[in-house]
């Protein structure tokens, strides 16, 4: 791997721009977190995802770089991270390679919540916009076909087999496809288990787009979150649906590009480590 040299003006400035476009982010949430007070939309990306706020403030300009006065050296790859960046590269190519889904209308979250009690919910704090009862209806008859397992798995039992896909960890490369909400969402994830390997803006990159499809998901959702100021996205109504499949298919545009640096990366990092 060729050595690449920042000078001190340039990654200085590029680590302040990053720590400031981060800090919009994280500062809510740790100011929500001091309170204990709980937030089902702006808090999920540091909830679900393992990467902690200061980990995403760390600024680093990914393996190969020096910074010029800094007494830092390269980061370079470990020979023991090379499985786990194939693995991340074959699930980056194969979605990349499929046509995107846009029929599913985000049923998954319908599906998690179905059959459950108030006090069951995962986000029990706020009701459901058509209750126990409208929720299940929905359910029941509409046509789920979730081929995202880290959606699926936090299906309630009675939905389950209500899903057209049983998808698995084990097949999860063979079933991802680039229309899938929680897939473009996952980008963010692979993105900082890459990390220091990769510049920290492209983790940025892909934390933005997961907090924006994050929104939708809830929107999108049974739950009803008018108060925190979410207008819901119908998609028990075919008015809901169109809006839906629109939001899904701008997301899966915007999702391309940031998987194909992630899957770059990958190759440059494989590369390396062979070499």
């Amino acid at each position: 791997m060729q050595l690449v040299v920042l000078d001190r003006s340039i990654w200085q400035a590029r680590r302040a721009a990053h720590e400031a476009r981060v800090d919009a982010w994280i500062e809510p949430h740790l100011a929500r977190r001091r309170l204990g007070r709980k937030h089902p939309v702006e808090d999920f990306l540091f909830t679900y995802y393992s990467y902690r706020p200061a980990q995403l403030r760390r600024w680093h300009p990914g393996a190969g770089v020096v910074l010029a006065e800094s007494g830092e050296e390269a980061a370079t790859v470990p020979p023991r991270r090379e499985e786990a960046i194939a693995w991340i590269r074959d699930l980056l190519a194969a979605t990349a390679a499929r046509t995107p889904h846009l029929g599913c209308f985000g049923l998954h979250e319908w599906a998690m919540v179905y059959r459950q009690t108030q006090d069951e919910l995962r986000h029990n704090a706020w009701p459901l916009r058509l209750g126990a009862d409208g929720t299940d209806a929905v359910v029941e008859a509409g046509r789920i076909r979730c081929s995202h397992f880290d959606a699926y798995r936090f299906y309630t039992a009675p939905a389950r087999p209500l899903n057209l896909l049983q998808p698995t960890r084990e097949t999860q490369v063979a079933n991802e496809q680039p229309g899938c909400l929680h897939a473009n969402m996952d980008l963010y994830k692979h993105a900082y288990k890459l990390a220091p390997l990769v510049p920290a803006e492209l983790i940025a990159d892909c934390f933005e787009l997961a907090r924006d499809v994050r929104t939708l998901d809830m929107q999108a959702s049974p739950y009803d979150l008018a108060d925190l100021g979410y207008e819901p996205v119908r998609i028990e109504t075919v008015e809901g649906r169109a809006r839906y499949v629109e939001a899904q298919r701008s997301f899966a545009a915007r999702a391309a590009p940031l998987r194909g640096r992630l899957l770059a990366e990958c190759d440059r990092l494989l590369a390396a480590a062979r070499n």
